[in-house]
């Protein structure tokens, strides 16, 4: 009789079905600390589609976008949701130059790292419709009349001021900063000619480069975008002779707490996005840096990352007081 006690427990042991892997049981919010059609909206709403499209989630994802005080309000938004399985949020570089800037409670690790997809590079541009070829011919007019050419960039002390000051510091130019919502709002201002130059992400201006509408001059990095119809522009360094480089995130974090086994779903999620045709081909037209990572290879880099955004706007004197 024990026997046959024991064989049955270690049968029912054997039938007994694991327990199933975590999945979403409710619609995904996915939050978008920027404005519209700039590089994180588009980013976001691409991954959504591709979502859709392959059918790579059983709920729907929701992109939201909280722009408010250059992302603040998104990031205290997913902050506030500690312990949530069902809120993420697509982070660029003002993860660090947010609270740095504004004093605002918060902090990268506040949220849970999730997965970095891509690096963005940045592009000196002008309105095609300007005698400028060159960055050297448009920066020698920039000298000529300090503070009269107008820079537009996304929000107030994020990646785009500091670059116009890195640029400002190191070629003795000056130029007035204005700063937009979102980066396809910045663009649509150099083609209206409300500003002379942005340093724009290149997918945020690629569509009006294709219409003939805006002129890259120069990339801030330490190479050449080696896609075929970036490859002709310059670095910086080519250009200006000053080796001036810069590589935004775009990564991807969850809500304070978040549960060990959704973080491991939604970063095998995000790598079956960036598996996609369709993601590979946004890389490639928008000549993004492929650089999917996770895990505490992802947290290393933004604890790096944190530091030296941190001495780039000591430099640029845009730390808050």
């Amino acid at each position: 009789m024990r026997l046959l006690i024991a064989l049955g427990a270690v049968l029912v042991t054997m039938v007994t079905p694991a327990a199933a892997a975590w999945e979403p049981t409710k619609q995904i919010e996915f939050v978008v600390p920027a404005g519209t059609g700039g590089g994180a909206d588009q980013m976001a709403r691409l991954i959504h589609g591709i979502a859709e499209k392959h059918k790579l989630t059983p709920r729907p994802i929701v992109v939201v976008n909280k722009s408010g005080g250059a992302g603040a309000e998104g990031f205290l938004h997913v902050k506030g949701k500690k312990g949530d399985a069902h809120t993420i949020i697509i982070t660029l570089s003002n993860l660090f130059t947010t609270p740095l800037h504004t004093g605002v409670p918060f902090n990268w690790k506040d949220l849970t790292p999730i997965a970095r997809l891509a690096l963005d590079q940045f592009i000196l541009w002008v309105n095609a419709e300007t005698p400028y070829k060159t960055a050297k011919e448009y920066l020698d007019a920039v000298k000529v009349k300090p503070a009269q050419f107008k820079m537009g960039g996304t929000g107030s002390a994020q990646e785009d001021q500091i670059i116009t000051i890195l640029v400002e510091q190191a070629l003795g130019v000056k130029f007035t900063y204005v700063p937009f919502k979102g980066g396809g709002e910045v663009c649509v201002n150099l083609v209206g000619k409300h500003i002379d130059s942005t340093v724009n992400n290149p997918i945020e201006c690629v569509s009006h480069w294709k219409a003939n509408r805006v002129r890259p001059l120069a990339v801030f990095d330490i190479a050449r975008i080696p896609e075929p119809e970036w490859k002709n522009v310059p670095t910086v360094k080519e250009a200006l002779g000053v080796d001036l480089n810069y590589l935004m995130l775009r990564g991807i974090f969850g809500a304070p707490d978040m549960p060990k086994d959704a973080v491991e779903w939604y970063v095998g999620f995000l790598k079956k996005v960036t598996d996609t045709p369709e993601w590979k081909r946004y890389v490639e037209e928008g000549a993004l840096k492929p650089a999917f990572t996770s895990g505490a290879e992802y947290t290393k880099w933004v604890e790096e990352n944190e530091k030296l955004h941190r001495e780039l706007m000591a430099k640029g004197g845009l730390l808050k007081k």
